[in-house]
């Protein structure tokens, strides 16, 4: 999901709830099992065909606040805090424990009593740095640059981010199966080198972003300050100007989406030629790579524009830059002055936050990050049953039968392209709550006393983790997520959906609920995952994950139109005054949450086995199903953060995604909705895409 952070609908069946136009009822024999709908949340002033969302969640959002050290709250905040409930309780029975040296319990522990010892951390004070620093400072010549931007490459391990690789490298690395070879894994090269989210952030001459590039020149005057580097001023104006020209070269998030246009092979002795400015010489023998040949450049514009940067700016730019960047990447695990100024720019500007999270929240968050495994094994120990992973895997069946049932039906498609669409469901490598091999960290050394250089040890042994893949067959069972992540993720090259053991928890899937409720909810994001196969980005896709066009000419046409109809539609919804969706930037997602939805309602009746739905609480089971969809989507954010998510993400903000509803024909008699409402469309209007 996202691909976003899992919206959770909360579960009240406390008072009755009559929509306009529906049907009444007692509460039924079925009554028993949990209505999963959050009735004391519906604002009934509210006409459903007027705006959904806020007849669905309005009473909830007028009471709703959001936390000091929170930029959003939401039902996806609750399941949050139950996961991050079962994290403390892991956490602790570790530190009671006393792991032996060299075992994940003792990793963990130290890692966690590292990063909570801010007293040590104060003391410490630069100290940490100053082998770094004293390296950046004797920096010679372009060659030894060359070298340090090498050893610093990184692996980038977020597949949510896949469209949006900035990094304070000046390049990512991201490995994974070929386009054209989905039986060889390869590594990607991505551009880099902003500390700003996007490169319209450098770029725009928007107010807003004008400001904040401001902003960001006083942070890193003041970082640099903080940390006793001279003339901060001087360096931030080379700082922000070098990034400003990286920004120039780098490419769109619209455009990063294209897959074909990131589909460059490169041979290594291409880069010199391609794009020289680099000593790719230095820099491949110091990335670990000297002896790899081939690359996919996935966008090469941005690696020939960074390539070219190295040679024409300064040493001196150069070294200001690699100073920021290398003090901001530990900004958290530096002394408290520093630490505060990286969240009052990111966190409160960026994104609204008022204040930090507790430091034991951000520490157990930090483990999560570098030890995800470690913690995820004992995670599902204690909080994932069988049961549950039972119930979901017969849920993901019903609705990839669901899905392929309504493949095999499209009048519009041709029996060829069906054929392959229908493999790739059949295919399609579902994991559901945990993998089933685990990550070893034996080579990863952390120490109790050492926060920053246990951070960087893990970047080295993840990195490490990562180069050791290239080259060998690919594991389609692979995980990109850790069991107590909350949230889900499909894999398009590897045909694949991970659904941590964090989501598949109530109130967002509860065994006890009503079957309508799960549907509507969990069973819409696995709706939603899989229709990500099929979205703008995955249907370039064929059932093995490699890129090619598996479409007749007709069938893309048709599929393109009904694309370009959902992003018009998206891009007419005004999310604060004057800023309007980019339709086209979202479309891949709101193809998933139309294609998902349908296939959810679908498998949801199938499980009726023919029978009438129980009204309960005097709600139709359709009417339970879609309030349950739109309650797990209920939020309320800090406008910063809505401004922020507008500009760089691939998901429409949550209230928005809520109004899928609009294009499925049985939301329309479920809530009596007719023309002249603002939410109406015409049947010929209503987006289906699958």
């Amino acid at each position: 999901m996202k691909h976003s952070t899992i919206l959770l609908a909360a579960l009240l069946a406390t008072t009755a709830c009559t929509p306009a136009g529906t049907p009444t009822a007692n509460i039924s024999a079925e009554a028993g099992k949990g209505i999963g709908v959050d009735l004391a949340g519906i604002d009934k002033n509210v006409k459903p065909g007027d705006d959904f969302d806020e007849y669905a969640s309005g009473a909830w959002r007028a009471k709703a606040e959001i936390p000091a050290d929170r930029s959003s709250v939401g039902t996806g905040y609750d399941v949050s805090l139950k996961a991050d409930a079962n994290n403390v309780a892991i956490i602790q029975g570790v530190l009671k424990a006393n792991a032996a040296p060299g075992t994940d319990e003792r990793r963990i522990a130290d890692w966690y009593n590292s990063y909570l010892d801010v007293n040590a951390i104060e003391k410490r004070g630069m100290a940490p740095m100053q082998a770094e620093l004293a390296a950046i400072a004797g920096l010679k010549d372009k060659s030894a640059l060359s070298a340090m931007l090498g050893a610093n490459l990184r692996a980038d391990v977020d597949p949510l981010n896949a469209t949006n690789f900035e990094t304070e490298n000046l390049f990512g690395l991201f490995v994974s199966q070929g386009f054209d070879t989905p039986d060889t894994t390869v590594p990607y090269m991505l551009q880099g080198g902003l500390g700003l989210p996007d490169r319209d952030y450098y770029l725009s001459s928007k107010p807003e972003m004008v400001t904040i590039r401001g902003q960001y020149k006083d942070y890193i005057v003041k970082l640099l300050t903080l940390a006793g580097i001279s003339d901060p001023a001087g360096r931030a104006d080379r700082i922000l100007a070098l990034e400003t020209k990286i920004a120039a070269s780098h490419v769109d998030i619209l455009t990063s989406q294209d897959a074909h246009k990131a589909n460059n092979g490169w041979k290594k002795e291409d880069f010199a030629k391609k794009a020289p400015g680099i000593d790719w010489n230095a820099f491949w023998t110091s990335a670990g790579l000297a002896g790899q040949n081939d690359f996919i450049v996935w966008q090469p514009g941005a690696v020939v524009g960074a390539a070219q940067l190295v040679g024409s700016e300064s040493l001196q730019s150069w070294q200001d830059w690699l100073t920021f960047h290398r003090i901001n990447e530990v900004a958290e695990v530096l002394p408290a002055a520093i630490d505060q100024a990286h969240f009052d720019f990111f966190s409160t500007t960026l994104n609204g936050q008022q204040k930090p999270r507790p430091r034991d929240a951000r520490a157990i968050n930090s483990v999560n990050t570098w030890l995800g495994d470690a913690m995820g094994q004992l995670y599902v120990k204690d909080y994932f049953p069988a049961s549950s992973k039972t119930d979901i895997q017969a849920m993901v069946k019903n609705i990839l039968a669901a899905f392929d049932t309504r493949v095999a039906a499209l009048t519009w498609m041709t029996p060829a392209t069906k054929e392959e669409a229908r493999r790739k469901i059949a295919t399609m490598q579902v994991g559901i709550g945990y993998p089933e091999t685990w990550r070893s960290y034996a080579g990863l050394e952390v120490k109790a006393d050492d926060p920053v250089g246990n951070l960087r040890r893990a970047e080295k042994a993840e990195y490490r983790h990562q180069l050791g893949k290239i080259g060998k067959p690919v594991d389609k069972k692979e995980w990109w997520m850790t069991p107590q992540t909350v949230n889900a993720v499909n894999l398009p090259l590897q045909n694949a959906l991970n659904f941590p053991a964090a989501i598949l928890q109530a109130p967002y899937y509860d065994p006890a609920a009503d079957a309508a409720a799960n549907y509507g909810s969990v069973g819409a994001i696995i709706g939603h995952e899989i229709s990500h196969s099929f979205d703008n980005l995955g249907a370039d896709f064929d059932s093995s994950g490699k890129l090619r066009n598996w479409w007749t000419k007709e069938d893309l046409a048709h599929f393109e139109a009904a694309g370009a109809a959902l992003a018009a539609q998206y891009s007419a919804y005004e999310v604060l005054p004057g800023l309007f969706l980019n339709g086209k930037q979202v479309l891949g997602e709101n193809i998933a949450d139309v294609a998902g939805l349908t296939a959810a309602y679908e498998a949801y009746h199938a499980s009726l086995g023919g029978k009438e739905a129980p009204v309960i609480g005097g709600l139709t089971g359709d009417q339970r199903f879609f309030l349950a969809f739109a309650q797990s989507w209920r939020s309320k954010q800090r406008e910063q953060q809505l401004r922020a998510r507008v500009a760089t993400d691939g998901h429409a903000p949550a209230r928005w995604r809520a109004m899928t509803v609009r294009n499925l024909d049985a939301w329309y008699p479920a809530f009596n909705v007719q023309p002249g409402q603002k939410l109406y469309l015409a049947p010929d209007k209503r987006v289906h895409v699958w």
